[in-house]
């Protein structure tokens, strides 16, 4: 008989897979400087 791992994760080559973890992040932060940066051309503008 042949005995196989079940153990070990697959290796994955999906880029998403890496990016995903710090989307929780991202996403505020790029809101965060997003209403800045509208807020910064209202007050230049004003």
């Amino acid at each position: 008989m042949s005995s196989h791992d079940h153990s070990a994760k697959p290796q994955s080559d999906d880029p998403m897979e890496k990016i995903v973890h710090a989307i929780p992040y991202v996403i505020p932060a790029a809101g965060a400087l997003l209403i800045f940066l509208l807020a910064f051309i209202a007050v230049t503008m004003a």
